[in-house]
């Protein structure tokens, strides 16, 4: 089935030092931009991101210290790669839990200013967790009825991903065919931040979703624990998190000022 868009969308999949947002790297990413009319553009990118990849690690995704050594950093594709996404919708696998926050974190690493305010994001994972609940490879193989071989291969799973999702939309009749209500279709909880610290409760207000004040609204913690804003700005959290805590928080000022 041929995607209903109203502005391209691109699949992409990350390569990376590990699962930590914040403190790993991307190796590897690959992007397919799928346009309304159809068109289709790959691009894909090896990285040097500037810190050991694991051995174990490595033995995953198959790319090794030797095979980036002489890559671009990622603050040097940062340009290039924002300008090929820039203004579309976003769509992956498990990609909004792991691969549009560890991409924000990069862009931002790099001076990148990035956001989703205006675009959408499909995560193919949720659709299939929702309906059949299996790995990548077995999506591929329960929809389209092929062997994703090269797994773990950025290129590869990004067009694997990108194929499953119109193979769910053929069989699913009852999905929303539209990428906006595709994207709340598959998010799990609805987030101020990408990575789910931040998120919005039933009355579209920002509250914490994690630790001591989880569920307590944002602007309520601040007022009344003004150490707690320094010690997220200066803790382990993602950068794009401390940037939406910091415009929440700027934003609060203005209005009671």
């Amino acid at each position: 089935m041929k995607l209903q868009l109203t502005k391209p969308i691109c699949f992409f999949d990350l390569e990376t030092t590990g699962t930590n947002i914040s403190k790993d790297r991307i190796v590897e990413i690959a992007i397919v931009k799928v346009h309304p009319d159809g068109k289709e553009e790959t691009k894909a990118w090896r990285v040097n991101p500037t810190v050991p990849i694991p051995e174990i690690v490595s033995e995953i995704h198959g790319i090794y210290q030797k095979d980036i050594e002489d890559k671009p950093t990622f603050k040097e594709l940062a340009p290039e790669v924002y300008s090929f996404i820039k203004g579309c919708d976003l769509a992956g696998y498990n990609s909004n839990r792991f691969d549009i926050p560890l991409l924000a974190e990069e862009m931002l690493r790099s001076g990148v200013d990035f956001d989703l305010k205006n675009n959408v994001a499909v995560d193919v994972q949720t659709i299939f967790h929702k309906k059949e609940q299996r790995t990548l490879v077995a999506a591929y193989k329960f929809y389209c009825d092929g062997d994703l071989t090269n797994a773990h291969a950025a290129e590869a799973d990004t067009k694997a991903t990108y194929e499953v999702l119109k193979a769910q939309l053929d069989r699913y009749q009852d999905l929303p065919k539209d990428m906006k209500t595709l994207s709340e279709y598959t998010s799990q909880r609805r987030t101020v931040d990408f990575a789910g610290f931040i998120v919005y409760d039933k009355d579209n207000n920002e509250v914490f979703g994690f630790g001591k004040n989880k569920g307590r609204l944002v602007t309520d913690v601040l007022k009344a624990e003004p150490g707690y804003y320094n010690w997220i700005q200066n803790a382990d959290f993602p950068l794009y998190t401390k940037k939406v805590l910091t415009a929440i928080k700027l934003r609060d000022l203005q209005i009671g000022g």
